[in-house]
């Protein structure tokens, strides 16, 4: 343990702590532009500048590590005086237009300046050049609001492993962007967003496409609909000023319906009925690897998360066999939508129109996929992020807190815990284990023993290795079998697990991979800015909406039941096969 003062307080922290880390340990809060949590501090932006006994210069305190006996004054009249200068130095050169800019009142930068008091900018000259870059269907960049933190190149290089942004060129010339500062369509960029969840300003943000949904609510000449993923109830609250991890379930049923939706549906029920088509892939590539001795893709990847997709179209193409045939949730739901819920109210799947409202922006890339139109248009139409939901409610008027709880609409609303689940990593894992252990052995699962706690938490790569030792007659090959499973978040974890495969150090039959750090409740396209404690709360509000449903098992749903009964026929059927599977392709890199 190392002893210093920060501020004339005592602290005693790890050797190898960062004076940023040792001011928080006594409560003293060290603003910065560039830091992220769990990565590599590079000191980039300088706002974090701190006077230290006996050094000429002033320290970065993100990445300056502590030493006995130190002295650290974070808030001396030259600390003060250097942040200030900085921050004016940012503000000076950054093409804000804070009035109009998507992250007014949530941007960092207009934060800090306000915290440090700046009322005026003392610098004039050129300001960066004004480049907006809407070549992709989730993501747009703003060149002229970037104020070069390198949060993005981060999160991008380190916690995912893409590599799309770099920073180019020196000095008031640096752009940081794609190679050669092209479009961003034209990179290995997977679309997950998590580049705009990170970004302190406005310079990356999500494609708005508020208007398109305001313009289908006024038309009125369709049906509108709206699905819910599980990780919005978990976190729309924070658009409001609610702690994260607050429930918010009935309230966002009744804002949407407020919005003028003509149905308020639930993602979950797809994702109830994505268990009970992966579930039986699953098994299906099991018998016929362990009975019919076929060379089969193993192990089988979970296929929700449209970033992870097309992370393997880009990067590990030769294993896209392994992925599972499943669409996602979103995609069986639009599906579903446009044909069997169509039919039932008498009208063409073009006259239904499904808006999405997701914690994600790669789910924006992934409606417009081409192969993503099984009823014969494009099963999801418009897909909005937690944080555009949140605008378009403050925008109508609605008093969210004073909403009353609303239940979702029949017949694509009920949904047991499983679905709940589906939003937190690990989820998955555990909402297949629970229907396909009885569907194997007969017997239920008690109550107690639904969590799975070898996938639950924050750790990268988690695992798990089933036996059962007695199975129905039909599953007797699977008696005594030891079924290894993992989980991964961030698709750099993801990478680990991808060559440990390739080097045959794990051997695995069933693998979950969330692009997103914590799954799909830290989304690019939730509210910002998410931390890990923030990613816990959320997780446990959506632990705790499973535990208060009736039903906790997906192939208990009724609803689910009924539609394999009138419409769907059998999982992996005909039907099934068209509406709710698809295939991938490679993507080229270059």
């Amino acid at each position: 343990m190392i002893s210093l003062t920060v501020n004339n307080i005592p602290v005693q922290v790890p050797e190898g702590t960062t004076i940023l880390h040792a001011a928080a340990q006594v409560g003293i809060h060290i603003p910065t532009l560039c830091h992220v949590e769990g990565l590599q501090s590079i000191g980039a932006c300088r706002v974090c500048v701190v006077e230290v006994e006996g050094m000429q210069n002033l320290a970065a305190a993100c990445s300056m590590p502590v030493r006995e006996g130190m002295k650290v004054r974070t808030n001396s009249a030259r600390a003060r005086r250097a942040r200030r200068t900085v921050v004016e130095l940012l503000l000076s050169e950054h093409n804000g237009e804070c009035q109009t800019c998507d992250r007014n009142d949530d941007c960092e930068l207009q934060s800090l300046a306000s915290e440090l008091g700046i009322r005026y900018v003392h610098y004039t000259g050129e300001r960066t050049k004004q480049r907006v870059d809407m070549s992709t269907p989730g993501i747009v960049r703003n060149m002229g609001k970037c104020i070069k933190c390198r949060r993005c190149v981060s999160v991008c290089r380190e916690v995912q492993q893409v590599g799309a942004l770099f920073p180019q060129n020196r000095g008031f010339e640096t752009v940081i962007g794609p190679a050669f500062n092209t479009d961003l369509r034209d990179v290995a960029c997977v679309q997950c967003g998590q580049c705009v969840a990170v970004c302190p300003v406005g310079a990356l943000t999500e494609r708005d496409q508020i208007d398109e949904v305001w313009k289908a609510l006024d038309a009125r000449d369709n049906h509108v609909i709206v699905q819910t993923a599980p990780a919005i109830r978990a976190a729309l609250g924070e658009c409001f000023g609610c702690p994260p991890g607050t429930l918010v379930t009935g309230k966002m049923v009744a804002a949407l319906r407020r919005l003028g939706f003509d149905a308020v549906f639930d993602t979950n029920f797809a994702a109830d009925l994505t268990i009970m088509e992966e579930g039986n892939e699953l098994l299906s590539r099991l018998r016929r690897a362990l009975v019919d001795k076929e060379d089969v893709a193993l192990p089988m990847f979970t296929s929700c998360s449209p970033g992870w997709i097309k992370f393997m179209e880009y990067f590990h193409p030769d294993m896209l066999p392994n992925l599972s045939t499943c669409k996602s949730p979103q995609q069986m739901f639009g599906a579903v939508a446009k044909t069997y819920y169509a039919q039932k109210l008498g009208r063409r799947p073009r006259e239904i129109f499904v808006v999405s409202v997701m914690p994600c922006t790669a789910k924006k890339f992934e409606c417009q996929r081409p192969e993503m139109d099984a009823s014969g248009v494009r099963d999801v139409d418009v897909v909005l992020t937690t944080r555009e939901l949140g605008k378009m409610i403050r925008a109508a008027g609605i008093d969210f807190e004073a909403l009353p709880n609303e239940e979702m609409d029949a017949p694509l609303g009920l949904s047991t815990g499983a679905a709940d689940i589906f939003a937190n990593t690990g989820g998955v894992m555990e909402a297949a284990l629970r229907t396909a252990y009885e569907v194997v052995t007969g017997r239920g699962l008690p109550m107690e023993k639904l969590h799975v706690a070898a996938v639950f938490g924050l750790e990268g790569v988690k695992e798990a290795s089933l036996t059962i030792e007695k199975t129905l007659p039909h599953w007797k090959f699977l008696e005594g079998v030891s079924l290894n499973v993992a989980v991964a978040h961030g698709l750099g974890n993801a990478n680990r697990v991808i060559e440990a495969i390739r080097s045959g150090e794990k051997t695995y039959h069933f693998v979950e991979v969330m692009a997103c750090p914590g799954g799909c409740i830290g989304g690019g396209g939730q509210p910002r800015f998410t931390t890990n404690e923030i990613r816990m709360a959320r997780i446990a509000a959506i632990y705790a909406e499973d535990e208060g449903k009736r039903l906790r098992k997906s192939h208990e749903n009724p609803q689910i039941q009924e539609l394999y009964k009138e419409f769907l026929g059998v999982p992996l059927g005909e039907r099934s096969h068209h509406l709710l599977h698809t295939e991938y392709t490679p993507r080229d890199r270059a």
